[in-house]
């Protein structure tokens, strides 16, 4: 049986593959774990705009509620904002309710322990182990005993006010287009960057708890890109359906993705030496040229397995303080402990308010190289087969030749889908499209 939780929690379709009843033992599975530490656990609870999500909310709290668990539950508010929310109130667990940037049919459920960290792979396997037991499934405290709500304790506001005060400085010089996805970040985004100063221009900020993500948000910057140009904006930030990405536009509509965005603020944090050993971390999945731009200006960088949470701790182990993904996720920990979307953005307004420079030219101090993905539709139980298939192997060998050193070849199975991404990077587009293409045409041919 596959491992019920991916590369960022639990993820599917709602009602099919997250049920009500998963969601509950998945909640009691938590409350068992939890109490082996702390005496009377209470666990923050948040979510996006997704409709499934008062579904799911209910099902959790009713899991822990029946083991003792008491409930915080903070509404619809970025995934950023459970963590900091758990962390800064001292709650035993946090608990997002998202399926990130995926369609509205999907959700997902995360957990971050007491001090805001997206829980590691040891507990994560020990809930799933105590969802298997049904003794422990069918396990209650008695009626005097059981959880309660707390909501009045912990408040968005809280973390509201912790975005506004990590602000530098006073926008109103700026004009922002926010695409907030019509997701998460639908309220807060605005409300930050109206109070401090910016004029400001928003777009998808109508849920209806089926839209969201839709033709919107850091995954589609086209409507951003337009918009910012129409109104003739500094710059537009794009946020995923729960706000843990960011995805900037300059001011001539151009996309600034995470590798440029991360590229910038190392630089920053260089030239005012709070850089720790002139490192970022990232992801095997960065460009190149993110690498080649930082050691121009005397910086390293470091790559993980894809997953902001394996940046994560590679950063908590070696005491590096900025690291992300080339997808948005990036990480100041000296201010969060996961992926911070607004925060980011936030850090990147003001690193343009001390520069006094467009963002169009800040942005070219790193040249991306032509990358290429292709997803392969595989079967899911086969989607970790591709390296012991020797035909699939014949063709990467030949790949790796042709390229002769001036590219590289990523293929890694998605942790939420029946997919292996396929990623070839090098200097010839065209000849990167149809290599990248015939391999994924192999890959799905041989697994799905």
């Amino acid at each position: 049986m596959a491992r019920l939780f991916g590369t960022d929690g639990v993820r599917g379709i709602a009602g099919e593959e997250l049920t009500a009843e998963r969601a509950y033992k998945m909640a009691k599975a938590c409350a068992g774990v939890m109490l082996e530490t702390f005496h009377k656990p209470m666990v923050i609870i948040g979510k996006d705009t997704r409709r499934s999500c008062d579904m799911l909310e209910a099902s959790l709290s009713a899991g822990f509620f029946s083991m003792g668990v008491d409930v915080a539950s903070v509404g619809v508010i970025p995934t950023p904002g459970v963590a900091y929310l758990t962390k800064s109130t001292q709650a035993s667990c946090g608990v997002m309710i998202s399926a990130s940037h995926n369609p509205a049919e999907y959700n997902g459920i995360k957990f971050f322990n007491s001090e805001g960290f997206k829980l590691d792979d040891q507990l994560e396997d020990k809930i799933e182990e105590m969802m298997k037991d049904p003794i422990k499934m069918s396990t209650s405290v008695e009626s005097k005993n059981m959880g309660k709500w707390r909501q009045k304790e912990v408040d968005v506001d809280q973390y509201v006010k912790h975005l506004k005060e990590s602000a530098a400085g006073d926008y109103s010089s700026f004009t922002i287009t926010i695409d907030t996805a019509n997701g998460a970040a639908f309220r807060i985004a605005p409300e930050v960057f109206a109070a401090l100063g910016a004029k400001i221009h928003v777009i998808n900020d109508q849920p209806d708890g089926l839209n969201i993500n839709k033709d919107s948000g850091s995954t589609y910057v086209k409507n951003l890109q337009k918009k910012v140009v129409e109104t003739n904006s500094h710059f537009g930030f794009a946020y995923d359906g729960d706000a843990d990405r960011l995805i900037a536009v300059d001011e001539k509509g151009a996309m600034v993705d995470g590798d440029k965005i991360m590229a910038l603020l190392a630089l920053r944090l260089k030239e005012k030496n709070k850089l720790p050993h002139n490192t970022l971390v990232t992801t095997v999945m960065s460009n190149l040229g993110l690498e080649l731009a930082l050691k121009e200006h005397g910086c390293k960088l470091v790559r993980t397995k894809v997953g902001d949470r394996y940046v994560i701790e590679e950063m908590k182990k070696s005491n590096f303080v900025l690291g992300g993904e080339q997808s948005g996720h990036i990480i100041y920990s000296e201010q969060s402990t996961t992926g911070d979307g607004l925060l980011t953005s936030l850090m990147l307004a003001s690193l343009l308010l001390e520069k006094k420079e467009p963002l169009s030219q800040l942005a070219s101090v790193m040249k991306s190289y032509p990358q290429v993905l292709v997803n392969a539709k595989v079967e899911n139980s086969k989607k970790h087969e591709y390296l012991n298939d020797p035909e699939i192997c014949k063709e990467i060998s030949l790949l790796e030749s042709k390229m002769d050193g001036k590219g590289r070849i990523l293929i890694r199975p998605s942790g939420t889908e029946a997919l292996v991404r396929v990623m070839l990077e090098g200097e010839n587009q065209e000849e990167l499209n149809s290599m990248a293409r015939g391999l994924a045409d192999t890959i799905q041919k041989r697994l799905g």
